[in-house]
C-alpha cells in the first residue's frame, strides 16, 4: 500500500474546518535538549482521544516539519485531553490563551505510552515566557486559509 503523506496523495484532500481541541497541563517540564534527533513522523494530523495524555514540546528550528528531524527541543510538560479531535500541523497552540506557535510536526519515539507534539515556535519563544501551571489549558486552533 503506498503512504499518502509520502507520496504526496494527502496534499490533495484540503481541512476546511475542525474543532478546538483542549488539553491541560499535567506534568510541568523545564529544560532544553540539544541533538534530541527527535524525527517527526510524515502524517501532518493525529486524532487525540479525551483522557489521552501528550508530551508538549518546541524547538524554533524553521526546518522543523513531517518527515525532518529536530535536534533543539525545549520541554513544556504533559497534558492530558480535555476534548478529543484532530490535532494538524499549522494549528495554532494557545498556553494559558496565549498564541505559543504552530504544530510542527509528531514525533513516535515514547509511542505506544505517549505521542510527543512538536510546535514550531519563534526563537524569542524559547523558554517560552508564558507562566503556566498544572491544570493550565492548552488548545489546538485551526486557522482558516
Amino acid at each position: 500500500m503506498v503512504d499518502p503523506y509520502q507520496s504526496n496523495m494527502a496534499a490533495q484532500v484540503r481541512f476546511v474546518d475542525k474543532r478546538l481541541v483542549r488539553a491541560s497541563v499535567v506534568a510541568v517540564l523545564e529544560g532544553t535538549i540539544e541533538n534530541r534527533g527527535l524525527e517527526l513522523i510524515h502524517p501532518a494530523s493525529r486524532c487525540v482521544r479525551r483522557g489521552e495524555i501528550f508530551e508538549l514540546i518546541c524547538t524554533a528550528e524553521r526546518s522543523a516539519k513531517p518527515g525532518g528531524r529536530v535536534d533543539r527541543a525545549t520541554y513544556l510538560g504533559f497534558c492530558e485531553v480535555q476534548q478529543a479531535g484532530l490535532i494538524r500541523v499549522g494549528d495554532a497552540v494557545t498556553l494559558c490563551g496565549r498564541f505559543l506557535g504552530k504544530v510542527a510536526g509528531f514525533d513516535e519515539t515514547h509511542a505506544p505510552n505517549h505521542e510527543n507534539i512538536v510546535v514550531g515556535v519563534a526563537p524569542e519563544m524559547i523558554p517560552p515566557p508564558i507562566r503556566y501551571a498544572l491544570e493550565d489549558e492548552v488548545s489546538f486552533v485551526h486557522e482558516h486559509a
